[in-house]
């Protein structure tokens, strides 16, 4: 005779649950900046008619260090660290993109993972020339002129890497940034210094805020099925050498 058991919850809330574990939720925090921040100059931009004639409402400034009243930090790439070993992730199939819009890249900083498509765009109508000078020999250095008819290209990079720097030959004045990852668990935050990393799955983690010019931090967190755990940040200069 064959005994029945009944299941104390249904199966539908069970792979609910399961999913909870699995992918237990996220980390949201915010970075700050820890002193007087530097103002940031404007871009002269004279020696580009064409550029200069796309700020007619003031001059575009420089972005390396952008913080708010309160100490917000825009442009801050936010990832693990450490915590994904011996875990593969799918290549997203969308292309991240940054654009050269008023003679300055768009945005300032941007995360990929490795192999994902990154178009470029001229939204400018004049030349640009794009200089990636990756420090990984596994990436690909390029150096292409955008003259303002051609309104795209499309790059990759096959390997991991932080702060890789693109700029432009014709425009001394921009650069931008690009985190290239193994996995799709980084952020960039936003102009409040917000950021917000998905679909973990539960286990501990390091988690490590990155910005071009100020010394990095970490923190150690463990997510879990009951959502977001918290991740704030302090950046600050390096102590000055005696």
């Amino acid at each position: 005779m064959r005994c029945l058991i009944k299941p104390s919850i249904p199966f539908s809330v069970f792979f609910l649950l399961l999913l909870g574990f699995l992918y237990g939720g996220g980390i949201k925090g915010t970075v700050k900046f820890d002193g007087k921040a530097p103002k940031m100059k404007p871009i002269k931009m004279s020696a580009d008619p064409i550029c200069d004639g796309k700020h007619a409402d003031g001059p575009a400034r420089s972005e390396w260090l952008l913080s708010g009243s309160e100490g917000e930090l825009k442009n801050v790439f936010v990832y693990i660290e450490k915590g994904l070993e011996g875990k593969s992730f799918k290549t997203p199939e969308k292309a991240v993109t940054i654009d050269q819009k008023g003679c300055v890249y768009i945005p300032h900083v941007i995360g990929v993972q490795v192999g994902q498509k990154i178009e470029i765009l001229n939204s400018d109508g004049t030349l640009h020339n794009v200089h990636a000078m990756p420090k990984n020999r596994n990436n690909d250095a390029f150096n292409e002129a955008m003259p303002g008819a051609r309104k795209k290209i499309t790059k990759q990079f096959d390997d991991e890497e932080l702060k890789l720097r693109i700029k432009c030959d014709v425009h001394p004045w921009m650069g931008a940034f690009i985190h290239v990852m193994n996995h799709p668990f980084f952020a960039v935050t936003d102009k409040a210094g917000n950021f917000k990393i998905e679909g973990l799955p539960a286990g501990t983690y390091t988690v490590t805020a990155l910005h071009e010019r100020l010394p990095p931090k970490s923190t150690t967190v463990t997510v879990s099925g009951d959502g977001d755990v918290k991740a704030d940040f302090i950046l600050k200069r390096p102590p000055k050498k005696k």
